[in-house]
Order: C-alpha cells, then sequence, then structure tokens
C-alpha cells in the first residue's frame, strides 16, 4: 500500500518572508496537491532571542495573499499537533533521554567563554572551528551531580568518528559525508529548547513526513539528521534539497543587491500570480519553453525531478514582463481595484470612479508593476510639463512644431469639451490647414500633453484632463521649449 504523502513548511517567526522561503512553501504544496497528500505548516520558534513579534500573522498573511494554503498547522490545527515548537518541549526532552541513556547523546558543560577561547585557537593554527569533543566520555555519575547542582549544561550529538553517512537526494543523487569532519551538534540547549536539528527530526517523524523539501542551505546538516534517525531506530523521509536563489552576478541573493522579502514586492504591486509563477520557475522546470502557468497548471506540471541542481538567478525584468502579462490580461475592474491604492499614494485624483478607469486604461499598456503608476501622476493631475527627455525636447524643436502646438490649443479652446473623437477630428484639421502630417503632427501634441515621445495612449489622457488643462499644457510647452 502506497504511503500518503505528507510535506511540511517549516519557517522560523524571525522576520520578513524571504522570497526563498516563498519558493520553499510552494514547491511543498505544488507536491503535495500533485500526489494527492496533506502540507503541513509547522512553526520553529525554538530560538527564542531571534523571534519577531508579528512574525507569524505577517507568514499567514503572506501566505493567503500568495494562495499557498495548509492542511494542518496553527491556524487549523491537525492529529499531529501542536504546530508550534515551543509548545512541544516536553516532547523533545523525552527523545533526547533517549538518546543519552543509548550512549547516542552526552552533557556538556563547557561554557561559552572555553567554546570562543576554543574556536579562537583552532583559527590561529587554520583549523576549521569546531567543537573538540571534550566531554564526549565524561562519567555519567559526575555529570548527572553537576547538573543536580544546577550547572549549566547541553546536550549534544555523538557523532560517530569514523566512517561515513549517506544518504540519497532527489536533486543531488548520493550525497556523502565523512563523519570525521562532523560537529557533535547540540541538540537541546541550556534554556531547555531544542535545537534545529533535534525539533526538526522529531517533528517530521511523529508528524509523518514523506518528504523533506528546503533549501541548499540545509544540506550540510543532512548527515547528522540522517545518524538521528538510525540512533532512533526510524526511517528517514525523502530529501530533496532546492538550489540556492542567486543574484544576476551569481552571488547569493541578497538585499545588498536588490529585494529579497516577499512583503518588498507586494508593497510596489506585484501579483501574487505574477510571483508564484515567476518563483515556480527559479530553479525548477516543465521541459519545454512554456513560462506562463495558473497556480492549478503549475500543480499538474511539478515534479521534483524536474528540479536543477544549479543556482537560479533572479531576473528581475523577467518577474517585470510576467507581472504586466497578469496586469494587461485583468479585466478592467480588477486593474481598478488593483491600481487604485497606488493611484492615491501618488498623489492622483480617485474621487471619480469614471476617471479612475481612464487612467487605468491609459496607464496599464505602458506600466509594469503598481507603483509604476507614480510616473504619470504629475501628467493626470495636470501639472504643467517640465521636459527634460532629450528626443523629446529633439521633438519640439522640430520646424513646424510651435506652429502645429499654436494651432492645436487654438482649436482645442473652441470645443465645448474635448473627447476622443472630436481630438482626432481636431487634429485631422490641422494636418490641412499646415499641411503637417505623420510624426511632425503627432509627436509635438504628444510631447507638449505627455512630456515625452512614448507616453500612454494619447485620447485617453486628453479625456481625462479636459479641455482647459491641456490647452495650458500646450501653452506653457510652446512658449517654454519651442525657441
Amino acid at each position: 500500500m502506497t504511503k500518503t504523502i505528507r510535506v511540511r513548511f517549516a519557517p522560523s517567526p524571525t522576520g520578513y518572508v524571504h522570497i526563498g522561503s516563498l519558493r520553499t512553501a510552494l514547491y511543498n504544496y505544488l507536491f503535495a496537491k500533485k500526489n494527492g497528500g496533506a502540507h503541513i505548516l509547522r512553526i520553529e520558534d525554538t530560538d527564542q532571542n531571534r523571534l519577531v513579534e508579528g512574525a507569524v500573522e505577517n507568514l499567514l498573511e503572506t501566505m493567503d495573499w500568495a494562495g499557498i494554503t495548509f492542511d494542518e498547522g496553527p491556524r487549523q490545527g491537525g492529529e499531529a499537533g501542536p504546530y508550534r515548537q515551543s509548545d512541544r518541549l516536553d516532547i523533545y526532552k523525552k527523545y533526547v533521554q533517549e538518546l543519552i541513556d543509548k550512549g547516542h547523546a552526552y552533557y556538556c558543560f563547557a561554557t561559552a567563554e572555553e567554546l570562543d577561547a576554543l574556536r579562537e585557537e583552532q583559527k590561529a593554527q587554520g583549523i576549521a572551528p569546531r567543537y573538540d569533543g571534550r566531554y564526549r566520555d565524561y562519567p555519567m555519575d559526575k555529570a548527572r551531580e553537576r547538573i543536580a547542582a544546577g550547572e549549566a549544561h547541553v546536550v549534544r550529538l555523538r557523532v560517530p568518528e569514523t566512517g561515513e553517512t549517506e544518504f540519497n537526494d532527489v536533486v543531488r543523487g548520493v550525497v556523502t559525508f565523512r563523519n570525521e569532519l562532523l560537529d557533535d551538534q547540540v541538540l537541546l540547549k541550556s534554556d531547555g529548547f531544542p535545537t534545529y536539528h533535534l525539533a526538526n527530526v522529531v517533528d517530521d517523524h511523529l508528524m509523518g513526513v514523506t518528504h523533506v523539501i528546503r533549501g541548499e542551505e540545509w544540506l550540510p546538516s543532512t548527515p547528522k539528521h540522517v545518524l538521528l534517525y538510525r540512533f532512533f531506530g526510524w526511517t528517514a523521509p525523502v530529501f530533496a534539497h532546492l538550489p540556492l536563489l542567486l543574484n544576476p552576478d551569481r552571488s547569493k541573493l541578497s538585499k545588498r543587491q536588490g529585494d529579497v522579502a516577499v512583503e518588498d514586492y507586494r508593497r510596489k504591486g506585484y501579483l501574487p500570480q505574477a510571483l508564484v509563477n515567476f518563483v515556480a520557475l527559479l530553479g525548477w522546470s516543465p521541459g519545454d519553453d512554456r513560462e506562463l502557468f495558473s497556480i492549478d497548471e503549475l500543480i499538474e506540471t511539478f515534479t521534483l525531478d524536474r528540479v536543477n541542481k544549479s543556482g537560479a538567478v533572479f531576473d528581475i525584468d523577467k518577474l517585470n514582463w510576467m507581472n504586466a502579462h497578469y496586469l494587461r490580461n485583468m479585466p478592467v475592474e480588477e486593474q481598478v481595484a488593483f491600481l487604485k491604492p497606488f493611484m492615491e499614494a501618488a498623489g492622483m485624483d480617485v474621487s471619480r470612479e469614471d476617471r479612475v478607469a481612464l487612467m487605468v486604461r491609459a496607464m496599464v499598456p505602458r506600466i509594469d508593476k503598481g507603483e509604476d503608476v507614480a510616473r504619470y501622476s504629475a501628467l493626470f493631475r495636470g501639472d504643467l510639463p517640465e521636459i527634460s527627455e532629450t528626443e523629446a525636447l529633439d521633438v519640439l524643436r522640430m520646424p513646424d512644431a510651435a506652429a502645429v502646438l499654436k494651432r492645436f490649443s487654438a482649436l482645442c479652446r473652441e470645443q465645448a469639451e474635448l473627447t476622443p473623437e472630436n481630438f482626432k477630428t481636431l487634429m485631422k484639421s490641422i494636418q490641412k490647414e499646415l499641411g503637417v502630417k505623420g510624426p511632425a503632427l503627432w509627436k509635438p501634441v504628444r510631447v507638449a500633453i505627455t512630456s515625452t515621445t512614448q507616453g500612454p495612449d494619447l485620447p485617453l489622457v486628453i479625456e481625462v484632463l479636459g479641455r482647459e488643462k491641456v490647452a495650458a499644457m500646450v501653452d506653457h510647452v510652446r512658449n517654454t521649449y519651442c525657441k
């Protein structure tokens, strides 16, 4: 009988949700849904010094925004709970004691000062810093006496000093570590809280996790986890370590070179479906050239055997292209609902729904994301243009530019109102009167109104601004720039 697939996303609530964490959660979600399994959320909050207030709530809200759901977790509960490690301390102590009783773990009384001195000495000798095993063979009776006297201590894993620890990784194949190079990892800290390594293994076993899908940074820890499974007599899950996310220069993705938090992309106006689609392709490919997927299509297509070993470059240009695609293919009412807060933040008047819809229709073909509407804030306020673009200034120096703008302004003021329809009629009249056509006719008007040669749809802009503002802007540009 095939065992039900169970995977988990197990973040630490230490701040914002990293874009790599979103990818890990997504891959776990896709794998579970593809295989009819369960997706578990577990909060790994045993490092009390690094906890950030509100981080769990932010995590849950971010996952909701991205459309990544869980079958079990702190919010919905489940039979394998509790799902916060800080609520499971008694469980870990039981299993630590089992390891001690079997001789696979031991008490260590080395102080922080002693360990710091050891590290400095090893660095001076050119040795990679690691614990030297000074309490591996400490008599148990003496250890218990010191514990009874209240002396601070930790519990460490007794790693075999010879041989190798080997495991199979879905992404990387067979991975082997020499035991002599592994540290005697701390399992239980002096404050009574377990380290990630112990809690992770115990929880994955008790929660029935069949596949551990996580970032490559955890690969060096995996042999210690494999040893723990062996010492407990448990079957280890299937491991799949995801490739690193890289900056364009192939350094590890970091905030020094750009945004790494999901909330940064939300704030800038990226759509959840675009960011999820983009993140899915960071380290995984469907086997063809296809790049646009709905979440249901990702579930249908996703397999772990198509996850790449090599790091994935975070290409912001590709994300912008993808977001623009999703934005332009949304129904108009959804575009308006999405962009309206960004327009309001940019100082645009959003009090009239019909006017907002016109502005959105004008801007959407020219923007990639929500915050891009700010570049049109001065235009849609009707501010007098300030033109600095070289190509735009060149247009205003064309021989017929001043005459076109002067006649446009005069005809504009003769209209009861300016609409897309009579705007086109007006332009045809200028063409006939002055004998000017093509770019020599249209470009000066566009530059005078939008300050650029590549602005949004001109009839829509004119309809938003109205006759008086358009005429004032054109007069200002003719008088200021057409010398």
